[in-house]
């Protein structure tokens, strides 16, 4: 790392509390001792928080893709700690209700330039987290940028992007000597893999525990694999579905794949389940360090990470496993129609009484926000930063007031 990347958005004084912790070892732990990283236990991941107690929530996830990144990154000659920052930060920005919950928050958003985790997870760490007084956690550089998935503002017809418009000024600090415009760094894609991997076998991990995928019935059916193939060839994937085919006939003849159909429950089936899990993971991480590997330690820009066609496309298939299986059924119940009914009300109702019914970290800002889309802005943090329960809690409060 170079002096630049350790600078922070505002200065502070040097520290020596007697332990010479780097830069980015301070901001792991800011990370950790957040109040956004402990609200993660109680925000949904794909099943609801709280519904299963074997399930993952936003927090084990985070906790699963930082441990993956700092690996992946050590191998490759990344800072150990900056990758392990941008995989406990991540999904920071994440609101009640997971997905769910982020395409409500986009609507009711919409005055104000709309909702993205990612570009909500920047103003976490960089505005509303109480650490520096204006600039959030105050990270470092490189820890901000590694962070950072989607390095650019919204635009016509994009779905993903990584900050809002009044967030300008420290994204174009962060992004100060990046090569491009949409480059991001090492660092970064290191972390996204790692995202990848984590929610494509853990998903799957969970769906088959929860009874919603059956592996056996993929080895057996030649119809449901190939229809599965051409619904993740429209939603995952650049690859027809013939490729897919292919891509999935390897995955479901691995040796660690068979011993795990036919899921029951017990302590066999169990450990069956993770040693499939622990497989898939290692065999899709070494797999991109291999193609990446320059013989040379390589950080932020020095290199692009390079994960083989077969594993894209297997982790693909698993992504299309759990959408197929586990989040289209799920969103055609009733609850999920409510959880997104409970958040849009929940920005009507504190638009109306704001002020008041706000936590006073926010009531502050919404008293001195310049104008009603600022103030807008200022309840979608609000909203935005609610647990599942909370979110259920407060929507009954103010609906019976």
């Amino acid at each position: 790392m170079i002096e630049s990347d350790a600078e922070r958005w505002v200065p502070e004084p040097a520290k020596d509390t007697g332990y010479g912790r780097t830069p980015y070892q301070r901001d792991r732990a800011r990370v950790l001792h957040s109040a956004g990283f402990r609200r993660l236990a109680a925000k949904t991941q794909v099943h609801t928080a709280g519904s299963d107690d074997f399930l993952r929530t936003r927090l084990t996830h985070s906790l699963e893709v930082a441990q993956i990144s700092r690996e992946m990154g050590a191998r490759l000659g990344c800072d150990p700690d900056v990758v392990d920052v941008a995989g406990l930060a991540h999904d920071l920005g994440h609101p009640p209700f997971g997905h769910n919950g982020e395409v409500a928050l986009d609507e009711a958003a919409r005055a104000c330039g709309g909702f993205e985790g990612n570009a909500q997870t920047l103003r976490v760490l960089t505005r509303l987290e109480a650490k520096v007084d204006g600039a959030g956690l105050n990270l470092t550089r490189a820890s901000l940028d590694a962070a950072s998935k989607y390095p650019w503002p919204r635009t016509a017809g994009q779905r993903k992007f990584g900050v809002y418009d009044d967030d300008l000024p420290v994204f174009e600090w962060l992004r100060r000597g990046a090569p491009g415009e949409r480059r991001t760094c090492l660092e970064a894609q290191v972390m996204d893999w790692a995202d990848d991997v984590a929610y494509s076998v853990h998903d799957v991990e969970d769906g088959v525990h929860g009874g919603y995928i059956l592996l056996e019935t993929l080895l057996a059916d030649a119809d449901e694999r190939a229809e599965l193939c051409a619904d993740v060839a429209r939603t995952y994937s650049d690859q027809p579905a013939d490729v897919l085919q292919e891509a999935l006939a390897h995955l479901l003849a691995d040796d660690a794949v068979a011993p795990a159909c036919g899921y029951d429950g017990s302590h066999r089936a169990q450990a069956a389940l993770k040693r499939m899990t622990s497989a898939l993971t290692g065999r899709f991480v070494a797999a991109a360090v291999a193609a990446t590997k320059a013989g040379r330690p390589v950080r932020r820009y020095d290199a692009d990470l390079v994960v083989p066609a077969r594993e894209r496309h297997q982790c693909a298939l698993l992504k299309g496993m759990a959408l197929r299986y586990v989040m289209r059924p799920r969103a055609a119940e009733d609850w999920y129609a409510r959880q997104r009914q409970i958040l849009t009300e929940l920005v009507e109702l504190l638009c109306r009484r704001a002020p008041d019914f706000l936590d006073p970290v926010f009531a502050s800002w919404w008293r001195t926000a310049a104008d009603d889309t600022a103030r807008l802005r200022v309840v979608v943090d609000q909203v935005a930063s609610l647990t599942d329960p909370a979110a259920v809690r407060w929507h009954h409060r103010l609906t019976t007031a």
